[in-house]
């Protein structure tokens, strides 16, 4: 079973920047791609970003230019930095991984989340 240990998330000010780490742990055979994803009062969980283990990333417009995601592959983390945030950013991010090494794909594991908020 794969576990999933987020940090980072905590309260800032609009402009300001977070930087968002979650690492997998138990039994792992493989971890393909990795990702963040992000839950709003009264919002359906959306994708913020994800990145296989080769590098690919695919990132909602909505943080283009302003989030970057990155891996360490061999601690089996990601880390998603967040610049410039926006009060619209505040949800509660949940880190996921899977085997599949798919861009698009959605893991089947998924941590418990942490909440980023965004206000002045």
């Amino acid at each position: 079973q794969v576990q999933l240990v987020e940090s980072g998330g905590g309260l800032v000010q609009p402009g300001g920047s977070l930087r968002l780490s979650c690492a997998a742990s138990g039994t792992i055979f493989r971890i393909g791609a990795m990702g963040w994803y992000r839950q709003a009062p009264g919002y359906q969980r959306e994708l913020v970003a994800v990145i296989t283990s080769g590098g690919s990333t695919n990132l909602a417009d909505s943080v283009k230019g302003r989030f970057t995601i990155s891996r360490d592959n061999a601690k089996n983390a990601i880390y998603l930095q967040m610049n410039s945030l926006k009060p619209e950013d505040t949800a509660i991010y949940y880190c996921n991984a899977g085997i599949k090494d798919i861009p698009g794909g959605v893991g089947d594991h998924w941590g418990q989340g942490t909440q980023v908020t965004v206000s002045s």
